[in-house]
């Protein structure tokens, strides 16, 4: 598997810090593959890859188990498993409880450090790497299905609107909390008080997924999961596909995009569309490159006909059809074909669905449910706290402030698409999804998966912004972990957090400062030369 950066992620043969307890640490791995039972997973050596896919494998399935504790069900009447005896130990009990968050914090953990072995294991194994990056995503993702929705209960958001639909109301000027027994459905209160962010693409399979589960929430939930797992086997296919056909290698960007924990747990666990949003703009691209420009902007349409934040690649994708030095009559009869067919393309899906364009009402309108931690939501609302204390309202202020934002990275856009040389039209096309989530007043965590295959496929980059990526991908999952999990009202939720917390932080700490084998990949385990004085 080639590097994106000049360093090796080969253990380091410098001195290391935690001396005595990286000796004792690979002595217990060492004795441990003398027995049977273990030694599939400390057994060995760095140039079998088998060894963690098996790794991540018992990982997934130990969240798949963390799940039925502490993951997302909902308390309808219609649920089939909210009341289920087997799962009341685990989801009324102390112990289940605790243990459920230690598997969850845990697992995710592991199926981390499995992720970072494999990509070590496969550059000393002489076998295919995209096709054990492939097994690995399966393997990790097969017991996921299995599970309850973790880090995230948005699928349940999505069920609700698919109800809304079927009682003939439409998302975009109707709320989910306006339908009796919302709650018990599972839906958060965030979002069952806002206009959907969907296509109508998807809100028709919302409306079809609703009604052919009869509202059961189980049935509802594996039936999205569906469309979650196609997203990641489209993602898969285009990432490796786009790869190759720019000459490139094709593992380092699967691995790091597809296989990525982070990517498996929110859209197999936790239910997202989001891959199948990604994956079809990713198809897109294939489909120009090879020359098949209507079936590009076809595969386009359907993916903002699924979430229409992607109408902002549409340029990009039109600039794809044309060479870097083209004249501007050339880009703009580009962009006219993109825009019309896409156009016409929507046009139909909302004739289809009855809701007709109301999406860009929707769009024009986010941010009603402003995230704090959004740097841009966090600006309007403070701005609009301070100016309810001269008189102002709150909500108007704030929407300005959002308004302004999303101008912001309307032209950050289109200074983009116009600028001359034309740049790389995959890479610029994750600037411009960049520019629309940072500026954005909502930052949901999983975001950040929409633009690592744009950038991992378009330029190679300095070792030290891997590592960054890592780290961060480790806190977003960490965070999702702490901050999503489904307990009694009679636990302290505030305690059970905390307890998850110190579990993920304690094994972060030990991956990037101990582990004999993944202290090198961030670099934590070279010492600095000492400088004595000179002889």
């Amino acid at each position: 598997m080639n590097q994106p950066g000049p360093e090796s992620h080969q253990p380091s043969t410098r001195p290391r810090r935690f001396v005595s307890t990286t000796r004792a640490l690979e002595a217990l791995r060492v004795r441990g593959a003398r027995l049977p039972l273990l030694r599939r997973l400390t057994g060995g050596g760095d140039d079998d890859p088998q060894i963690a896919i098996f790794q991540g494998l018992l990982a997934s399935l130990m969240v798949m188990v963390a799940s039925w504790g502490v993951g997302w069900i909902p308390s309808s009447q219609e649920s089939l498993l909210a009341r289920a005896k087997f799962l009341l130990p685990l989801r009324v009990e102390s112990l289940g409880v605790v243990l459920c968050t230690l598997l969850l914090a845990l697992g995710s953990m592991l199926l981390f450090r499995a992720w970072l072995r494999l990509r070590q294991r496969a550059q000393h194994s002489e076998a295919n790497p995209v096709a054990i990056i492939t097994k690995a995503i399966w393997a990790w993702s097969i017991p996921l299905l299995f599970s309850f929705p973790i880090l995230s209960k948005d699928v349940y958001s999505y069920l609700g609107q698919g109800r809304l639909m079927h009682a003939g109301l439409s998302p975009y000027t109707d709320w989910v909390s306006q339908l009796p027994g919302w709650f018990a459905q599972g839906s958060d209160s965030l979002w069952a008080e806002s206009t959907s962010p969907y296509g109508p693409l998807f809100l028709m399979y919302a409306r079809f997924v609703y009604f052919v589960s009869g509202a059961v929430p189980e049935y509802g939930v594996m039936l999205m999961r569906l469309v979650a797992v196609a997203g990641v086997g489209l993602c898969a296919w285009a990432v490796v596909a786009l790869a190759r056909l720019s000459g490139r290698d094709a593992a380092w960007p699967l691995w790091i995009s597809v296989a990525n924990p982070l990517f498996l747990l929110n859209m197999v666990g936790g239910v997202h569309n989001d891959g199948l949003m990604i994956g079809g703009v990713l198809l897109g691209f294939v489909l120009v490159a090879r020359k098949r420009h209507l079936a590009g902007v076809l595969a386009v349409a359907a993916a903002i006909a699924i979430k229409p934040i992607v109408v902002l690649v549409l340029p990009f994708l039109g600039l794809a059809m044309v060479s870097r030095d083209a004249s501007l009559q050339a880009k703009i009869r580009a962009w006219v074909f993109t825009g019309a067919v896409a156009g016409s393309v929507l046009a139909l899906l909302g004739a289809a669905s009855g809701l007709w364009f109301g999406w860009v009402s929707a769009m024009a309108g986010a941010g009603s449910a402003a995230f704090p931690y959004a740097p841009v939501g966090l600006l309007g609302m403070l701005l609009g706290w301070l100016g309810s204390l001269l008189g102002g309202d709150l909500e108007l202020i704030s929407s300005i402030v959002f308004s302004v934002f999303r101008v912001a990275s309307l032209v950050l856009v289109f200074l983009l698409a116009i600028r001359r040389p034309a740049g790389p039209p995959l890479l610029y096309a994750g600037y411009a999804l960049g520019a629309a989530v940072v500026l954005a007043p909502i930052i949901q965590p999983w975001y950040l998966l929409w633009l690592i295959p744009f950038f991992a496929l378009s330029k190679r980059y300095p070792i030290n912004w891997e590592r960054a990526l890592y780290v961060l991908c480790l806190l977003v999952l960490l965070s999702g972990v702490v901050d999503q999990l489904s307990i009694g009202q009679w636990f302290s939720l505030l305690w059970v957090r905390i307890f998850a917390a110190v579990i993920g932080l304690a094994y972060m700490a030990y991956l990037v400062f101990i582990d004999p084998k993944t202290a090198s990949i961030f670099g934590a385990d070279r010492r600095r030369p000492r400088t004595g004085p000179k002889a």
